[in-house]
């Protein structure tokens, strides 16, 4: 009996000797902000305030017996909410694999891809630039492929997949709330970099399921989409980005002196980003952005109403030492909510970022 104990005890630590060789590795990294912003609008209204916030990640990463590489990972806020989780598996030259929660996404690579010292416009005032492809966020099965290098140029492509579109997710084993509004949806990107040159596409279509109902979902699929280019040269980057979203809704135009919701009003958003940016040494960048971003109310009648565009410039500065950094922002919007009557809005923010 003795003998028996100590054979299992044996086989038990050589076990536990080969868990810990192939065992991964865990990581923690986060970040802190604290900023200073202001909001005017021609009325004199303003608005200030100092804000703060903490975001920690955990993430654990490993290799498989035949090379392939795992990471877990998963964000936090300051109110110790999840900000976004994901895992992956990449397998060697076939590509990787992902899933999570608020996770970007394919779409997360070509949104607003524009040269920016800071922020994108949509901070200051959202545009429909950013939230193309933000359905497709949560509870989607995405694939990153492998760089494929072709004549000098480097070619790589996403495809991703929701069974349910809405951008919720779901816990493990769990399945989300039914949506009698939203079907499955699928998107693809392409990226393309050729010396200097970066170029990307991507676009996805969801089902709408309810029936035609003027000031509903139709029947109609939604699509989005946005593409981009930036070249750099020396110290100084460039870029233009367009993206599109119908979402295949019905019903009357929205009138010109209403705010105007994306994925709620009648109608399709186009938006233009145009951006420089110049780094001033290895510490110090500056760039400017104009963002048009437009409401086009697919009206033909006689009495049609207008497109009506709302347009966004930014200038940003951004100072780095190390782990800490200052930045900020100065921008302005005319035509706010694509509402004809509102007032121009100027946003001002400064903040100090520390990262661990």
């Amino acid at each position: 009996m003795t003998n028996l104990k100590k054979l299992g005890l044996s086989a038990l630590a050589g076990s536990l000797v080969a868990v810990t060789a192939q065992a991964g590795e865990m990581a923690v990294t986060g970040s802190a902000n604290v900023t200073y912003k202001t909001g005017k609008a021609t009325n004199g209204l303003t608005g200030k305030t100092f804000g703060s916030d903490k975001d920690v990640a955990f993430t654990g990463s490993g290799e498989l017996d035949n090379g392939w590489t795992f990471v877990v990972s998963t964000t936090t806020t300051d109110a110790l909410t999840v900000s976004s989780s994901y895992t992956s598996l990449t397998m060697g030259s076939l590509g990787t694999i992902s899933t999570g929660t608020h996770t970007g996404g394919a779409s997360y690579k070509y949104d607003e891809e524009v040269p920016q010292a800071y922020e994108q416009t949509s901070d200051g005032q959202q545009n429909t630039a950013n939230l193309v492809g933000n359905q497709m966020d949560s509870g989607s099965l995405t694939y990153y492929s492998p760089v494929f290098d072709v004549m000098g140029a480097s070619i790589s492509f996403d495809a991703e997949y929701s069974p349910q579109a809405d951008d919720s997710g779901a816990g493990d084993g769990g399945t989300k709330s039914y949506s009698e509004t939203y079907g499955k949806g699928y998107g693809l990107g392409v990226t393309l970099k050729y010396d200097a040159l970066s170029i990307g596409a991507y676009g996805n279509e969801r089902e709408n399921t309810l029936p035609v109902v003027a000031g509903t979902d139709s029947a109609r699929d939604a699509f989005e989409g946005v593409w981009y280019a930036k070249y750099s040269y020396g110290n100084v980057s460039v870029g233009v980005s367009q993206s599109y979203m119908d979402e295949g809704r019905t019903g009357a135009a929205e009138a010109l002196t209403a705010t105007k919701v994306a994925r709620t009003a009648a109608g399709i958003f186009e938006s233009t980003s145009i951006s420089a940016a110049f780094n001033v040494n290895e510490n110090l960048s500056i760039s400017y952005t104009t963002t048009d971003d437009e409401y086009d109310a697919q009206d033909n009648a006689t009495t049609a109403v207008e497109d009506v565009e709302k347009k966004t410039k930014a200038i940003q500065v951004a100072y780095s030492m190390g782990a800490m950094s200052i930045k900020g922002y100065s921008m302005e919007t005319k035509n706010p909510g694509y509402d004809t009557d509102a007032a121009t809005l100027s946003v001002t923010e400064i903040a100090l970022g520390l990262a661990f």
